[in-house]
């Protein structure tokens, strides 16, 4: 028949125990076995014994236990000393439980054993039951304890990637501006302009003006304005641009206007209207370069409203692309619509193209402004574009972009 003490150890294994790593250290082999008996029944399978105190630390370290019982009374070396070794190797963030046995009950003993480090204490004869529950408390500390230290080095990891990651960008960044600080001069930069013809006499009307960089890394223009941008620095390297741009003002026919492109950014700077005061409105056109929504329409409207009380006319690019939304265009009533280089491509082979460049036409004329097609490319997309009535256009069948004196 199984006694009361049974019954109530009977429940007690449990996973704790299953994957835990004991080591007993008692210098009286009958102890070393009826805890290890103990133990075992109570479901862990990994138990290490040793009768040499001066040994244990050693051992401490290759085994690396999941817990500790140590006698305190052993000859040579008793178990405050075993202790006191033990936790110098234990390292900080870590929590391995020790359970020190000893027939001195005295309260000093206790008070000694715990101000040493001790997690707890058995007095002998130990207690079958005592020892199964304390050990499984112990355990299971130790489980949490490991999972907190396994967080914690995981949000410590997270933490150094991220220091990591904001030392790059902040490296990247400083690149940026350095990179970028050696071309605002504008010596770096080549000013072409692209011819923009009416299309039914191929007459030039106006240029466009584009930035070239001359200088290592060699890269699109775009990709120095965006890159640019990300710093800060787009607005400048913007204004640098299209003050090169006019610096070319005097060699244009006096029949023609010049295009300069900005965005709504560079256009709310107030910087503009500075630059543009000593020029003859009329024959320049702002085109406002729109990748990414316009967060403040009514500054812009005010500012461009201003602006176009000189003469200065407005040209919303990449229509049917991006940004360029009707609602866009709307808003800013331009004098030129650009017909996106996506819709001119192959127009002539593409009904869908065709009648969305028509319905464009037909849009702008009844608001008073002027489509100019983007990207021609064939003798096709031309004669298209001639029959469904668009006006002005530019691309590389009528002219590549170069200095303005060829």
């Amino acid at each position: 028949m199984s006694t009361v003490r049974e019954e109530m150890t009977a429940g007690l294994s449990d996973s704790v125990f299953e994957n835990a790593t004991v080591l007993l250290v008692d210098d009286h082999q009958p102890n070393l076995a009826l805890l290890e008996r103990i133990l075992t029944k109570a479901g862990v399978e990994k138990i290490h014994v040793t009768m040499e105190p001066w040994a244990v630390v050693d051992i401490f370290n290759s085994l690396q236990p999941d817990l500790v019982l140590l006698d305190l009374h052993m000859p040579g070396m008793d178990g405050v000393a075993v202790m006191e070794a033990i936790r110098a190797a234990t390292p900080s963030d870590d929590f391995v439980p020790v359970v020190v046995l000893t027939a001195d009950a005295a309260p000093e003993a206790r008070q000694r054993v715990l101000a040493a480090g001790a997690s707890d204490f058995l007095t002998k004869p130990v207690d079958r039951t005592e020892v199964v529950l304390r050990a499984r408390n112990l355990l299971h500390t130790r489980s949490l304890h490991g999972r907190l230290r396994s967080h914690n080095q995981q949000l410590q990891h997270e933490i150094e990637e991220r220091d990591a990651a904001d030392r790059m960008a902040r490296s990247l960044t400083a690149e940026k501006v350095r990179r970028l600080g050696s071309v605002l001069d504008g010596d770096k930069i080549r000013m072409v302009f692209q011819p923009i013809a009416q299309l039914d006499c191929r007459d030039v009307v106006g240029y466009e003006s584009l930035a070239r960089f001359d200088c290592e890394p060699f890269r699109p223009p775009n990709v120095w304005f965006s890159e640019a941008d990300d710093v800060g620095l787009g607005v400048d390297l913007e204004l640098v641009a299209l003050r090169l741009a006019l610096e070319t003002f005097a060699l244009l026919p006096e029949s023609s206007f010049l295009t300069l492109n900005v965005s709504p950014e560079a256009v709310m700077s107030e910087r503009l209207a500075a630059i543009l005061e000593p020029y003859d409105g009329s024959r320049l056109v702002l085109e406002i370069t729109e990748h990414a929504q316009v967060e403040d329409y009514d500054r812009l409207l005010d500012v461009l409203t201003r602006l176009r009380t000189t003469g200065v006319r407005l040209a919303v690019d990449d229509a049917g692309a991006g940004f360029a939304s009707l609602h866009h265009i709307l808003l800013l009533q331009p004098d030129v619509i650009k017909l996106d280089i996506s819709l001119v491509r192959d127009i002539h082979v593409d009904p869908i193209k065709r009648a969305l460049a028509s319905s464009l036409v037909t849009f702008a004329r009844e608001i008073g402004s002027t489509i100019t097609a983007e990207g021609i490319e064939t003798p096709e997309e031309l004669r298209t574009l001639v029959d469904l009535g668009v006006p002005w256009g530019q691309g590389y069948h009528l002219g590549r972009p170069g200095a303005l004196e060829a």
